[in-house]
């Protein structure tokens, strides 16, 4: 029988445009212009600079475009600045069932790739779906057993998704696409501990994972070889990464190319984890609807599944009081409690300036949970909040499905809003319309000069 990665590579590698069905085309349109605002955002106010001033220090000029760089780079050093300054605000994609952010990896690969080979629009846009396919499959496998682990699934599963685009725009054939897995999973990489201390290197992952899966297929078109059970052989990913764990991978590949699971990637609504939206946005319904104030407020608890533990409730001193910028945004605490005092939370909530708040940290202070086992699959990150007040009322609110979610989802118009709203930081406002038409025309595109105006980005700009 063929091997996993045999499968996916014989799938990935035979895609195009046209064997996609038009409500995948459109989604998938939309989560690369999603990543592409993420990164304009983070540009415009200066986030995560180092990337791409350590690519440049190595003077290897290329075509492909870097986010506010008058110069480009080759496609893999592009890949590693674009991807890790889209993610940097955390407000990227995630696919629930994978538990890994997707397109952020994907994208940024692929358009790096595919302006370096001249590509047309729907070349790119026939290997962002095909990279987004394979890694979310591998990542559906696993599900929350490679953050149990203390790995990053985004960084992990990303590299095959990354390898996946750029050999489908190299035109390798299914032999030569599962070398590049085969390659990619020696690359495979990313722990968590940043969330011992809230340094930044999570922001990097998607950076590696882009640069690992461009190598890989360079390396797999001049000829280099990788086992074909990358994936599930007695070394493989699965086992060198999750020893012991009992998983199969058959099920998320039975259907390949019937089922699809880019339209299934979440968007954020929030510039912070995951999972931390639906509690959060809980709390909003029902500060909103009881008309609450902060000084209302007796206790608030969160309601939290058991995997959101770890990520944005413990260590409570930790998350109560954010070391960094970076740290605030896997805060349950310090979040709500921002909402509670300043009435919202955006990207100006997660700035040195903001998470220093003695008001918001003394609230964030107050703020408990408990565990709670939710009615919902295992690909949802569902939340919720009681809240008692200084007068006695009880308020419980719960959401099974986090704002953005295929089953609770953000709007097209909700999402190009989001757009709009981080590209104008970055971007005259000609600029970001003509941007998003030619994105959103993608398929119909000649060539990706469009996507030319991303090195003119400015910044910053405060937030």
């Amino acid at each position: 029988m063929s091997t996993a990665a045999e499968r996916l590579a014989s799938f990935s590698s035979a895609l195009t445009c046209a064997a996609i069905p038009q409500s995948v085309l459109e989604a998938a349109k939309l989560h690369v212009l999603d990543t592409i605002g993420c990164g304009l955002a983070a540009h415009a106010l200066d986030t995560a600079p180092q990337a791409r001033e350590a690519m440049r220090e190595f003077g290897e000029s290329g075509v492909a475009t870097v986010i506010g760089a008058e110069e480009g780079l080759n496609a893999r050093d592009a890949a590693l600045v674009n991807a890790s300054l889209c993610h940097a605000l955390d407000f990227d994609d995630t696919h629930p069932g994978a538990v890994a952010h997707i397109s952020v990896v994907v994208a940024p690969a692929a358009i790096a790739m595919a302006e370096t080979l001249g590509a047309s629009g729907a070349e790119l846009l026939g290997a962002v779906v095909a990279g987004n396919e394979v890694a979310i499959r591998i990542g559906m496998a696993a599900g929350e057993s490679f953050h149990a682990r203390g790995f990053h699934p985004t960084a992990v599963c990303g590299v095959f998704g990354a390898a996946a685009a750029a050999a489908r725009l190299r035109g390798l054939d299914a032999r030569a696409t599962t070398h590049a897995f085969g390659i990619a999973g020696s690359l495979a990489s990313g722990i968590l501990e940043f969330l011992g201390d809230g340094s930044s290197t999570k922001r990097l992952h998607p950076g590696f994972a882009g640069h690992g899966g461009v190598t890989a297929a360079a390396l797999a078109a001049h000829g280099a070889t990788g086992p074909s059970t990358v994936l599930e052989g007695r070394f493989g990913i699965f086992h060198a990464f999750l020893h012991g764990t009992d998983l199969d991978i058959e099920p998320h590949l039975a259907d390949l190319g019937s089922r699809w699971e880019t339209p299934r990637i979440a968007f954020k609504p929030y510039p912070a984890c995951h999972y931390l939206h639906a509690p959060l946005d809980a709390t909003v319904a029902a500060v909103t609807e009881e008309r609450l104030t902060a000084n209302d407020v007796e206790e608030l608890v969160m309601l939290c599944p058991p995997g959101a533990v770890r990520m944005v409730l413990e260590p409570a001193a930790s998350k109560a009081r954010p070391r960094s910028e970076y740290d605030a945004k896997f805060s349950l605490p310090y979040s709500v409690a921002s909402y509670l005092t300043r009435g919202n939370v955006d990207i100006s909530t997660y700035t040195e300036q903001a998470i220093g708040d003695e008001e918001v940290l003394a609230l964030a202070a107050k703020v408990r949970y408990e565990v709670r086992e939710f009615d919902t699959d295992d690909t949802a990150f569902p939340g919720g909040v009681r809240i008692r007040t200084r007068d006695g009322r009880v308020i419980e609110r719960e959401l099974p499905y986090q704002r953005g979610d295929a089953r609770n989802p953000m709007s097209a118009d909700e999402v190009l809003d989001k757009f709009r709203g981080c590209a104008r930081l970055a971007l005259p406002a000609g600029d970001v319309e003509g941007l998003e038409g030619s994105i959103l025309a993608l398929e119909k595109q000649p060539d990706l000069s469009a996507l030319r105006a991303l090195a003119g980005a400015a910044r910053p700009v405060a937030a």
